[in-house]
């Protein structure tokens, strides 16, 4: 598609704004006047239009399409949500108008849809005291490990290590890492946690665990008890990753079983997808042990009903975010809650591990399932078994593409080799689960039949396919 300048006529016009009453001249000092006009494109006003609406078709969305990633949540997020975060009173807060002094009677209203999120989000995860203010997944993950750290240090112990399984999510060892922990790698056994494994490597130095439940391959993590009680014995905490609590919210509450830390995504997991990059938002709860460590100021209820921030918090780890981090974000999910209610967000959680089982049983024999038991949200197959014929995971990925479904997430988890990860979420209907089984079908019958006809795909998009190694290995990142 030609770009807006490569479509500009000379002389052509759109908008003619009027005249300023006074020139630009009287307005700016002259080191800031142009020597020449700027080079915009010269178009009409429905050239305009047609141009950016033709490019606005081109755009892959939840709202338009399946989008199957697995561990990356991508349901349809409700419309009335998006008015919520729009209304003026919340939209129009400048976000360190309740750091200045006197300025917290400003943002009454924010302070309280602050302190109701944080209790929701208690009541659903059993933890006793929660922060809103991380801004994505990753910065939560960062928060809660610097919230074990702080109890260790408090405590007195020597504590550098974290372990994480090889079923874990992908930032789990990053965030480790970046706290300043060396990481220990532990291996699953029949894809799941292995408590003889975690006790080899369990000692005085091993400051917790990051364990994501229901774990990458999408399955629960059934020995749980007893990794509780290893982890006790050593004075280790446990953190939940909560990327897939998707497929248990309303079902299980985390504190309840044993965990320290969560954190939670609520662009994914309370309906606002994370596409394009952002917005995230990634509140962390804590047990009673943890809560003195929290970031701050915290927001609290006055003994006269009124709502304020607290900061005088000694033990605490500081600010991590602005205000309360993505503030448009957290009203989403407050309203998606109070709006599903507790039976509401059951059956969410329900719908999504039936569409997630209901595929695994329609693509078994289709592709190789490695651990084809009931899952969760999301589930794994292999297309190892294409290999001989010369295609691989991205080619299906790929082609998937051309008949307009999102790709779902490939090569990972590492522990499965020509990955292919799947979750539907419980928002598509069984037509769609069908439509994309059904192509999925033609695509591997069309691999044993044609592979050349796989290996060139996609060929019916703006943009066809990229050599992804050259573009990672010659990145220009100037003009």
């Amino acid at each position: 598609m030609e770009t807006i300048f490569a479509k500009s006529v000379p002389g052509r016009l759109g908008v003619v704004p009027p005249k300023p009453a006074k020139s630009a001249a009287d307005m700016l000092p002259a080191m800031l006047l142009r020597r020449s006009p700027p080079a915009l494109p010269e178009l009409s006003e429905l050239d305009v239009v047609r141009h950016y609406s033709q490019l606005s078709r081109l755009n892959y969305g939840v709202d338009t399409n399946f989008y199957p990633l697995g561990s990356c949540t991508m349901k349809y997020n409700p419309k009335f949500t998006e008015k919520v975060a729009a209304l003026e009173g919340f939209a129009a807060t400048h976000p360190l108008l309740a750091h200045i002094p006197g300025g917290e009677k400003y943002v009454a209203g924010n302070l309280e849809a602050i302190l109701l999120t944080e209790k929701l989000l208690r009541e659903i995860t059993g933890m006793a005291a929660f922060t809103l203010q991380p801004m994505a997944g990753a910065q939560g993950e960062l928060t809660g490990i610097l919230l074990i750290a702080a109890y260790h240090r408090r405590k007195g112990n020597h504590k550098t290590k974290i372990i994480c399984p090889d079923s874990a999510h992908g930032t789990n060892p990053a965030s480790a890492a970046l706290a300043g922990y060396e990481v220990v790698n532990i291996r699953s056994k029949d894809g799941l946690v292995d408590p003889d494994a975690l006790a080899a490597v369990l000692d005085d130095s091993v400051a917790g665990l990051m364990m994501t439940c229901p774990n990458t391959l999408g399955l629960f993590e059934k020995h749980l008890p007893e990794i509780v009680k290893l982890l006790r014995a050593a004075d280790a905490l446990l953190y939940y990753d909560g990327a897939n609590f998707n497929a248990c919210m309303g079902r299980l509450r985390v504190g309840d079983v044993g965990f320290d830390v969560v954190h939670l995504n609520l662009h994914k997991t309370m309906a606002t997808p994370h596409g394009g990059g952002g917005p995230g938002s990634g509140p962390v709860g804590v047990s009673e042990r943890l809560e003195p460590f929290l970031p701050g100021p915290r927001v609290v209820e006055n003994s006269d009903g009124s709502v304020g921030l607290k900061h005088d918090l000694p033990l605490s780890i500081g600010r991590v975010a602005p205000f309360y981090g993505n503030f448009a974000v957290c009203l989403k999910a407050l309203a998606y809650m109070l709006r599903c209610g507790g039976n509401g967000l059951a059956r969410a959680s329900d719908y999504a591990v039936l569409n997630a089982n209901y595929m695994r049983a329609r693509l078994r024999g289709l592709l190789e399932i490695p651990y084809d038991r009931t899952c969760m949200h999301e589930f794994v197959c292999s297309a190892d078994s294409l290999g001989k014929y010369g295609v691989h995971a991205l080619d299906l990925a790929k082609a998937l593409l051309e008949k307009g479904f999102h790709a779902p997430t490939i090569y990972f988890p590492l522990i499965v080799k020509e990955c292919l990860m799947i979750e539907p979420t419980e928002t598509e209907s069984k037509e769609t689960l069908d439509a994309f089984c059904d192509a999925l079908e033609e695509l591997v019958k069309t691999a044993e039949s044609n592979p050349a006809a796989l290996l060139d795909a996609p060929r019916n998009l703006p943009v066809r396919r990229l050599d992804e190694t050259a573009a990672a290995r010659g990145m220009i990142l100037t003009d």
